[in-house]
């Protein structure tokens, strides 16, 4: 009796504590306010967009807990991974993240990509190493080639670079909450962030 009496105080204290952190949660703080929020892609979803670039270390840090979270989220929030173009070597990586999509090998060279960065011996950042990386997921040089060049990649390639300049950001990686929030950062509190403003959002619906 007195073990399940701990046991139950444990959990409430657990649940409370929880709740605590949340609360604590602050704009300006913890979480940037979007001064004109965009338009989401399925309106009747909560959308949560993140931005990020393979040669980013905070990128490759968060990435195990956005897997974490990504794999109990629920039906209600529409999720999306957005590559970063701001800068020259940025545009590279974005070019080969849309050409993973296009050629349908995204799921498996994704997550491969950043570990070939951080924990290979490898750095794989621009076209051609991206090109020979890619022959890997049966994807030949040339093909890869004429679609990291293509119309279609580019015009992906303004639309990230135009979000980007919309929520003013400055870095990756940051996930954008619904159009209206920006988390930054590389542990788990930034999944915790987003858990919070993705509830903050579900309220008002």
């Amino acid at each position: 009796m007195k073990n399940f009496i701990l046991k139950s105080v444990a959990v409430i204290f657990a649940v409370f504590s929880t709740h605590t952190m949340a609360a604590d949660f602050v704009a300006g703080k913890d979480y940037t306010v979007v001064q004109n929020p965009e338009k989401t892609s399925v309106p009747d979803k909560i959308e949560v967009r993140e931005f990020f670039w393979y040669g980013c270390t905070y990128c490759f840090k968060l990435e195990p807990h956005m897997q974490t979270w990504l794999k109990k989220i629920p039906n209600d929030i529409y999720f999306l991974r957005t590559p970063a173009a701001m800068t020259p070597m940025w545009e590279q990586g974005a070019r080969a993240y849309y050409v993973s999509e296009a050629l349908g090998v995204r799921k498996r060279t994704h997550l491969p990509l950043f570990h070939a960065n951080f924990s290979g011996n490898q750095k794989v950042l621009q076209k051609d190493a991206f090109a020979k990386f890619f022959t890997k997921y049966g994807v030949p040089e040339k093909k890869f080639n004429t679609m990291f060049d293509s119309f279609a990649i580019t015009a992906k390639i303004a639309e990230s670079n135009q979000l980007a300049r919309k929520y003013q950001l400055t870095g990756v990686p940051a996930v954008v909450v619904n159009g209206k929030y920006i988390v930054q950062g590389g542990d788990e509190k930034v999944v915790q962030v987003v858990e919070y403003l993705v509830d903050k959002e579900r309220k008002k619906k």
